[in-house]
């Protein structure tokens, strides 16, 4: 009854399986794929095991979208994760997602990319400080305007995005290896990988996967939700493991494993594409590179927001963000108010601390997440599932254990800054109660 009320009143379903898998894609590939290999080089120095990282990486990452797959089905709702946390573990931990994911989960990520294509931009345009900082914001503020005006021209400029990523991703493998400037022996040699050493590499590999979750966000506005919410979550992160696998396949084509450990992380792909393409690699690369945080940040300007408006249906966010514009169909307000908040993340000197804090709350609560699996089979056996989670119970499982395990350890290996993470998160607790109390009754 809820969904047909709001699809009635408020959002509509427009998306497609494919439109729902490109917001997938364009949001898990963003700057990650283009550092981490490095580090997982340097945790796991022959060729073998490093693929068998990413492709273990991407297993989980699909296991843990089977798991939202049955959730967004079962409740095919607007805010993702936030809806699920709260039929299992009630209110004030669903608060909690939501708060981060404001605070600095989608907004601080849309700044950092922001800020990063204003740096690209900087190699065809020399900029100031002042002027990247303009760009920054511009870029903000171009693709908030763009998904205040309606899921029309939204998924249109997302699809049409998504697709030049992946079309250049396809032709930067292709064309690596059709280049013949690198070496098909450097994907069997190199030295011996222990197994903890496999096992801390998967911390940084499954960050570069985060955001598989995201047409679950959006499941208001999927067509036939039962059947497609499920779909561009398969779709959309089997593609994204292919991708990864393609690249990290063409990184040790170029090089071996042992150079490409010694590299400073931020020159991995200058170095790539000297060493396939020579001299006009660098132009090609930054080309690139606006093309996949473009998409990436258009891909968070349209999931965030559904998290804020569901949030204020409930009543523990600004009301206003609960409400539909009645020709575009989008929640204005709570695009408006991402918007903004990302534009003082901009400005701020605080973001890279900022988002340094929270990057583990990504791992954290897509954990708590996929448990709800267990919670509402227990406590709901009798709802509709018109999908059941692949491998239940122990693909969730093994999900929920290396999600729990990787919290563990960064908390283990940087206790200031993920204890800085856990103080922001809890500090919306009081945000919460006051949320509640200035909520309309009834």
């Amino acid at each position: 009854m809820a969904s047909v009320e709001s699809e009635a009143a408020g959002l509509q379903r427009r998306l497609g399986p494919i439109d729902a898998a490109a917001i997938v894609i364009s949001n898990v590939i963003g700057g990650g794929i283009f550092f981490v290999p490095v580090i997982v080089a340097q945790l796991v120095p022959h060729p073998s095991a490093l693929l068998g990282a990413w492709a273990a990486g991407g297993a989980l990452a699909f296991a843990g979208a089977m798991a939202y797959a049955e959730l967004g089905a079962m409740r095919p709702h607007a805010g993702g994760e936030y809806v699920y946390i709260r039929d299992a573990y009630g209110p004030l931990a669903a608060f909690l997602t939501g708060w981060t994911s404001f605070v600095a989960g989608f907004s601080g990520a849309i700044a950092a990319s922001a800020i990063a294509f204003a740096g690209y931009v900087d190699h065809f345009v020399p900029l100031s400080e002042h002027a990247r900082t303009a760009v920054a914001l511009a870029t903000v503020l171009a693709f908030t305007l763009v998904h205040v005006r309606g899921l029309g021209p939204g998924r249109f400029l997302q699809n049409l995005l998504a697709l030049l990523k992946v079309s250049a991703i396809v032709l930067l493998v292709v064309a690596g290896f059709g280049a013949a400037r690198g070496a098909f022996g450097n994907l069997t040699a190199g030295d011996h990988a222990t197994a903890v050493g496999w096992g801390l590499a998967l911390v940084p590999v499954m960050f570069t996967y985060s955001g598989w979750n995201a047409a679950a966000y959006v499941a208001e506005e999927v067509r036939d939700p039962h059947r497609n919410v499920p779909l561009s979550l398969g779709l959309g992160t089997i593609a994204v493991v292919v991708l990864y696998l393609a690249l990290n396949a063409l990184f040790l084509y170029a090089m071996p494993v042992g150079r490409l450990a010694a590299l400073n992380p931020s020159s991995l792909m200058d170095t790539v594409a000297a060493q396939l393409f020579g001299a006009p690699g660098g132009s090609l690369l930054a080309i690139f590179a606006l093309i996949s945080i473009a998409a990436s940040v258009s891909a968070m300007v349209l999931a965030g927001p559904r998290v804020y408006y569901a949030m204020a249906r409930d009543g523990v966010f600004v009301r206003a963000a609960g409400d539909v514009h009645p020709r575009y169909r989008t929640p204005v307000a709570a695009i408006v108010a991402q918007g903004i908040w990302s534009g003082v993340l901009v400005l701020s000197g605080t973001l890279s601390q900022l988002v340094a804090y929270t990057g583990f709350a990504v791992v954290l609560f897509a954990g708590i997440a996929v448990s709800a699996v267990f919670v509402l089979r227990r406590r709901m056996p009798d709802d509709p599932r018109p999908f059941r989670a692949l491998g239940y119970p122990w693909a969730p499982a093994i999900f929920v254990i290396a999600s729990a395990a990787m919290v563990v350890n960064e908390i283990w290996r940087n206790p200031q800054p993920a204890l800085a993470g856990l103080a922001l998160i809890f500090a919306g607790i009081p945000v919460y109660f006051l949320m509640r109390a200035r909520a309309p009754r009834g």
